[in-house]
């Protein structure tokens, strides 16, 4: 049995519905006209008790779809033999067939038993009105060719309705595919933002908080291998441990959301890379040279900056046994660039898998800027790290 219209279903099948509906009005008047008027008895009772056997059978059926017995297939066949009841007790009642036929199309599962019904329908008026008129072939064949009149445009209805249905399951499909597609694609934005923000959290705790603990490990060896010889250099390591410690908290707090964002301190980006430098010479008493140009900059940038410096430092702390480092810091017409060399060991680039430098270049990639490394074996390392600039001075 075909359901109720639903919102977006096409035009037609709305219209089939409403013919269905419109003909139980029509039908009710019909019916009030036979029983008022000044017919033929047989007419006047015959209409309105037929009418009602119908009228029950069709709430039954609406009601109960399932019934045992009142099926849908049912409800068609107590139609017939309505229809031809009617045509039988009174003169153009046959025109119920006409006001009944979306009815073989809301009732039938399929095409072919749509127009099997609409068929016996026509017949059924066809035999009830011969019936009625005296068994005369010439009212055969006028009867016959008017229901096949009516019999056609039932053929019809029943041809564009499963039409008009695949259109509407087909838009149904296109519409579930959308969503789905929609929901789809919410999830990867979704899983896709949990990766980068794991991605972020990685890098951070590398560049802040594992460097951090790294040096405190470095600084507490050295303080006590020197307590007894050097108490004073063992002292101020233990200052430089106290120190890291604090800044690891402060970054700590920075990530899970305790402070603001960046966590480092306001100042220029040559400020800010001197006092790392200046850590650096402390804690590890390398000779460092620098030239740092006052790069104006916004607080990103100069993050970024400070996160490379502080990995190619731990790298050079950890790695290169070297003995001098050089950084400079550049303005040119592209950009900024920060060059940080040393002259230590060096090593293959190409055979390098540490987490440490493809973090430095998904973060200068992140404002479009690029990395460098120059190494080999016994030549020591040089690191170039540019960022663009748009115009700032």
């Amino acid at each position: 049995m075909l359901q109720r219209p639903r919102r977006g279903d096409p035009l037609w099948i709305w219209a089939l519905h409403g013919w269905e509906g419109l003909s139980w009005v029509l039908i009710a008047l019909v019916t009030l006209i036979t029983v008022v008027g000044d017919g033929p008895t047989r007419a006047r009772y015959g209409v309105p008790a037929l009418v009602a056997v119908l009228a029950l059978c069709y709430a039954l059926v609406r009601c109960r779809p399932d019934h045992p017995v009142l099926r849908p297939y049912g409800y068609l066949c107590v139609l017939v033999a309505v229809l031809g009841g009617l045509s039988y007790v009174g003169d153009g009642l046959g025109v119920f067939y006409t006001v009944t036929l979306a009815q073989f199309v809301v009732f039938a599962d399929s095409l072919g038993a749509a127009v099997v019904y609409t068929g016996l329908g026509a017949v059924a008026i066809t035999v009830g009105g011969t019936l009625r008129e005296g068994r005369r072939v010439d009212v055969l064949t006028t009867n016959a060719i008017s229901s096949l009149a009516v019999f056609a445009v039932g053929v019809l209805i029943t041809v564009v309705t499963p039409r008009a249905l695949a259109l509407r399951d087909e838009r149904a499909r296109l519409r579930a595919d959308l969503r789905t597609a929609q929901e789809e694609l919410v999830e990867a934005y979704q899983r896709q933002g949990a990766a980068e923000e794991r991605e972020r959290l990685a890098r951070e705790i590398h560049d802040t908080l594992a460097q951090g603990f790294a040096s405190i490990i470095v600084l507490a060896e050295a303080a006590r291998s020197g307590l007894a010889v050097d108490p004073d250099r063992s002292a101020q390591q233990l200052q430089s441990i106290e120190q890291t410690a604090r800044e690891n908290l402060a970054e700590a707090r920075v990530l899970v959301g305790a402070a603001p964002r960046s966590g480092v301190a306001a100042g220029s980006v040559a400020t800010t890379l001197r006092r790392t430098l200046d850590r650096f010479t402390e804690d590890t008493g390398l000779t460092v040279t620098a030239e740092l140009a006052d790069v104006d900059c916004d607080q990103p940038t100069r993050v970024a900056l400070l996160r490379c410096t502080q990995e190619s430092l731990a790298n050079i702390r950890k790695h290169a046994d070297a003995s001098t480092v050089g950084v400079v810091l550049a303005r040119h017409r592209a950009g900024v660039e920060l060059e940080i060399t040393d002259d230590g060991r060096g090593f293959v680039v190409e055979e390098s898998q540490g987490f440490g430098l493809v973090g430095m270049r998904r973060r200068l990639a992140e404002f479009g800027g690029d990395l460098t490394v120059t190494s080999s074996v016994g030549d020591g390392t040089r690191i170039l790290a540019t960022i663009p600039m748009n115009g700032q001075v």
